[in-house]
């Protein structure tokens, strides 16, 4: 019997590759090892995330979240993941050592609150969305926010349906 890779199922070359952050080891092909390594090319090549992430296995899961996060800039990834629900420890683990808290950069609300990835937060005033055309209202709890890796001031957040860049001085940890 043959041994395929974990995220895309191809089968030459398969090797064992540890999960950071985890007890897990997954069998993945160099491509998707490399991906997992920080070492990825965008490219169509990783729309088999769309069916590696939704995997009953725990470690695909992870694996395929952090691909995905790293491909975010894309919209059909940054679609997908805002699509996707893991379960708590899940997400906690494939968030881990991910995003702002690996290169020392503080997301800070209005009040200098340590803001993390996939934390809650309200809006402390009333904020035009240009090129949406709403008015996002203050009191608004914007879940499951994500931080803009190179950009301390600004936070990712959904208002209304819309994904939205929201500074940090707007907004107070829930």
């Amino acid at each position: 019997m043959s041994v395929s890779c974990a995220i895309c199922a191809a089968v030459e070359e398969v090797g064992p590759v540890p999960l950071a952050a985890t007890d897990e080891v997954l069998a993945l092909c160099p491509l998707c090892a490399a991906g997992l390594g920080g070492d990825m090319t965008p490219g169509p090549r990783w729309r088999c995330l769309a069916d590696a992430v939704w995997s009953g296995e725990a470690a695909v899961q992870i694996a395929a979240w952090r691909l995905l996060d790293a491909l975010k800039a894309e919209g059909w990834a940054a679609d997908l993941l805002a699509q996707v629900w893991l379960e708590p420890e899940v997400l906690a683990l494939a968030q881990a050592g991910i995003g702002a808290e690996a290169k020392g950069i503080d997301h800070r609300d209005a009040h200098g609150a340590v803001l993390a990835q996939g934390d809650t937060v309200t809006l402390i005033k009333d904020l035009d969305v240009k090129g949406a055309g709403f008015t996002a209202k203050r009191g608004t709890a914007v879940r499951g926010i994500r931080l803009v890796p190179d950009n301390a001031a600004q936070i990712e957040g959904r208002v209304n349906g819309q994904q939205i860049v929201i500074l940090c001085q707007y907004v107070k940890k829930s």
